[in-house]
């Protein structure tokens, strides 16, 4: 924590430096502050389906259909004050909900609740000077069912040239995850059924309480919320090296501890005993990527993207995207795009009834085997001079369709719509 307080530090004053040396530029000129008003109204709204046979819920095999729908709303506000610099403040408001097939199998009679729905609210201030370099800070807040979650950030934009770009980010994420265990392994309990189908245990203490994701106060005395943390730097530096290359890197600082694992995601072992997953309670990961842009002409843009990350549960991972923005015309433009991803497994990973009693840490979760994926579809981009549907206020439309194929034999697909309202 030490360390992490003294980066944020550092950041602030490099901040701070490049600011009051712009502000002394506009002393003299008299400048009349314009208040907050509202600027852009951003809409997206996406469809995503999911099938596959490893679910974590049932030790590794198992459906795992999932249906989600998402909206999420982005209202952006923009001014300027006394000094000529730049505020921008935007409220974000996100919205799931996600039918999934495996949660029914929480409780092994297929009691417990196959919905779920998420709410996520955010907000983000901006400040920007004359010269580029900008500072700001966010507030983010998510709730479902079985978690909550607090995040903030502070973020800034330091510009040594017209050509050079550096980016920092510090951000802290604390949630609270709720221990809802497979029926048949709830500690201290006993479990009943009775004839109508609802599953109740009946806690040590004499507590007798539903299964599910209900919000008792029983249930949340009988099963406690455990803490997670995660604190992430990301530095990035841009380049324009060319009128038709640019160029960035960025590596991230994650440090995650806490409880990392779920306790409704069973593990077989090898002599048929069943436990809940147990993860090590810390998790350092280290993504470092670069992106070049490549203009080749008025019409088409190469953007290519690696990533190579590692952490210390044993995964190391590759991934390469390649997309391809063409303007049809002026206003129209077609983004195919592909993606290839491919990691190692962690050593605490093994499929089902393959674990044994000598492991000391144990999961069926097929995210963390070894794997590769693909990712492949379309972007359509419009945005014409008067308007959508000759509409001022509609600005952009984009539509965006792509097929995610696994090797573990999961397959997905998403669908996604963004308009943009001036």
């Amino acid at each position: 924590m030490r360390k992490l307080s003294l980066t944020v530090i550092g950041l602030y004053l490099m901040f701070l430096h490049g600011y009051s040396q712009s502000r002394s530029k506009w002393d003299t000129v008299m400048y009349n502050p314009k208040p907050l008003r509202l600027e852009e109204i951003n809409l997206v709204s996406s469809y995503y389906q999911q099938e596959g046979n490893h679910s974590a819920v049932m030790g590794g095999i198992g459906n795992e259909h999932v249906v989600d729908l998402s909206n999420g709303l982005e209202l952006k506000f923009v001014g300027w004050d006394g000094d000529h610099n730049k505020h921008t403040l935007s409220l974000d408001m996100g919205f799931d909900h996600h039918t999934a097939a495996s949660s029914a199998y929480v409780s092994k009679t297929g009691a417990s609740s196959t919905q779920g729905t998420r709410i996520y609210p955010a907000i983000n201030w901006t400040m920007e000077n004359d010269k580029g370099n900008a500072f700001g800070l966010g507030a983010y807040y998510s709730s479902e069912y079985n978690y909550k979650s607090i995040g903030l950030d502070m973020h800034l934009t330091h510009k040594f040239s017209s050509n050079t770009e550096f980016n920092a980010k510090v951000s802290g994420f604390f949630d609270k995850v709720k221990q809802i265990y497979p029926s048949e392994l709830i500690p201290n309990s006993t479990v009943t059924t009775t004839p109508s189908g609802p599953t109740y245990y009946t806690t040590a203490s004499g507590r007798t309480v539903a299964l599910g994701s209900g919000e008792s106060d029983d249930e949340k005395n009988s099963i406690p919320s455990n803490p997670r943390n995660t604190f992430t730097a990301s530095l990035s530096l841009a380049q324009i090296i060319n009128t038709r290359l640019q160029a960035s890197l960025s590596v991230d600082l994650i440090a995650q501890n806490g409880d990392l694992g779920l306790p409704f995601h069973r593990v077989i072992f090898n002599d048929a005993v069943t436990k809940v997953e147990n993860l090590p309670s810390t998790r350092y990961k280290l993504p470092v990527g670069l992106r070049l842009n490549y203009f080749m002409g008025d019409h088409i843009v190469l953007r290519s993207y690696f990533r190579y990350y590692t952490d210390d549960w044993g995964i190391t991972s590759k991934t390469a995207e390649l997309e391809v923005p063409v303007k049809i015309t002026s206003f129209f433009s077609l983004s195919p795009f592909y993606r290839y991803y491919t990691q190692t497994a962690s050593p605490y990973f093994a499929p089902f009834a393959t674990h044994t009693e000598s492991d000391q840490y144990y999961t069926s979760n097929y995210s963390l085997s070894a794997l590769n994926s693909q990712f492949m579809g379309m972007g359509m981009h419009l945005s014409p001079p008067n308007g959508v549907f000759n509409n001022p206020h509609i600005n952009t439309v984009e539509i965006r369709y792509g097929h995610y194929t696994q090797s573990t034999d999961l397959y997905s697909d998403i669908l996604s719509f963004a308009f943009t309202f001036k």
